[in-house]
């Protein structure tokens, strides 16, 4: 696979690979739009059907390492097509199935399947980009996800209440075999992998700075995610904002959070230090100034977007940095920060909860985003640490791969 070596046009597989994270990052989310419906034809309660969504995320968090290992010694391209077909298979299983048992099962499966893509294909997209272009190409493959909130989600809900829940199931299942087939045809059949051994890939794991990387995405995403989850309440208790304009300010966030991994992207390969420190301390003093300035409605969707802006452009930079720390064993590491993501969101979003429920009310989801996208800071501020004080000692050759640069 041929790799860039100076800033320029990403390789088209990088393109392909982010329209996969779009479908998977559909998928993820849309159940949200679809619980009536769902709940209704099987006969469940709507906090019940709500576990379809919870039965992925925990998918995702425990499944993305563990299918990065069992897939581990398999070529790129084979993981990837079959991840793919295992994910389209599992939408079928669904829409034609009457059973909430088989549904939430095939919703795991179907996480499974999305976390070996996730890590295969961040791998494989570094790889292709080359080093100066690698947080680059996490960017756009995160942006994929990023469009998958602001044009998947609403598209998706809008069919299943024209078609029904099924309906978009259906089409989830159709994209994706095709997407199986283009990838198919884009990545090379040679083994790339086949000389990295488990061991490796869990020895690279003891690098106290990967770890710092995968916490500072946990933190991240934890605080912006715990906010944007109970924005509706905020936005029409305490804006006075009507129901029907809240999705202007979802979609300020969808494009807030599409500039901030594009910006992530083309900033954070130089320097990554210097792009997230700065980005994580505005992202929590924006959450802070929500506090204060939601009762305006204006304010509050221009503060959502750069809560999103600013919060999202931490997120390809810390990727890269986890992907890099790992050398030549990179494919756990990618699995992890899936899961890094996955522990911030749903850890933020049950604090965001019981802060929601207690005295704090309506400001509390984001006192408790300023507070999580704070402690971000101490990772980052680590690894900036960490590699001043390894840039005198490594060679100049070095200095890209040993210490992050500042």
């Amino acid at each position: 696979m041929p790799t860039g070596t100076t800033p320029g046009k990403l390789p088209a597989v990088v393109w392909v690979l982010a329209a996969g994270t779009f479908l998977m990052g559909t998928t993820e989310f849309v159940i949200a739009g679809l619980l009536p419906e769902l709940a209704g034809d099987l006969g469940v309660s709507v906090s019940q059907a709500g576990l379809l969504i919870t039965a992925f995320a925990i998918g995702m968090i425990i499944g993305s390492p563990t299918m990065a290992l069992v897939t581990l010694r398999l070529p790129p391209r084979r993981t990837l097509v079959l991840a793919l077909a295992v994910f389209s298979l599992g939408h079928v299983v669904a829409a034609l199935s009457g059973s909430f048992a088989i549904i939430l099962a095939a919703r795991v499966v179907t996480a499974l399947a999305t976390g070996a893509f996730w890590a295969v294909g961040f791998v494989v997209a570094t790889a292709a980009a080359g080093p100066r272009n690698s947080t680059r190409a996490i960017g756009v493959m995160m942006g994929g996800l990023t469009l998958a909130n602001v044009v998947g989600v609403p598209i998706g809900s809008f069919a299943g209440q024209l078609t029904g829940w099924r309906g978009p199931f259906w089409a989830l299942a159709a994209l994706s075999a095709l997407a199986a087939a283009v990838i198919g045809r884009f990545i090379p059949t040679r083994e790339q992998r086949a000389e990295v051994s488990v061991r490796a890939e869990i020895r690279s794991l003891r690098q106290g700075r990967l770890w710092l990387a995968l916490a500072a995405a946990m933190f991240v995403m934890g605080g912006v995610l715990a906010t944007y989850s109970y924005l509706t309440p905020l936005l029409t208790g305490r804006a006075g904002m009507p129901a029907a304009a809240v999705p202007l300010a979802l979609i300020a966030f969808g494009a807030g959070a599409l500039g901030g991994t594009t910006a992530g992207g083309r900033l954070g390969d130089r320097r990554p230090m210097a792009t997230t420190i700065p980005a994580a301390a505005a992202t929590a003093v924006v959450l802070l100034l929500l506090i204060p300035l939601s009762t305006s409605p204006v304010a509050a969707v221009v503060l959502v977007f750069l809560m999103a802006l600013t919060g999202f452009t931490v997120n390809p930079v810390v990727t890269a940095l986890a992907v890099r720390f790992a050398g030549n064993a990179p494919t756990l590491t990618s699995a992890l920060s899936t899961s890094a993501f996955n522990t911030g969101i749903a850890a933020g979003t049950a604090i965001a909860a019981t802060a929601l429920d207690s005295p704090l009310g309506l400001v509390g989801p984001p006192l408790i985003g300023a507070i999580t996208t704070a402690l971000t800071l101490l990772p980052l501020g680590a690894l900036a640490l960490r590699a001043r004080r390894a840039k005198p000692a490594a060679p100049d050759r070095e200095k890209e791969q040993v210490a992050a640069p500042c």
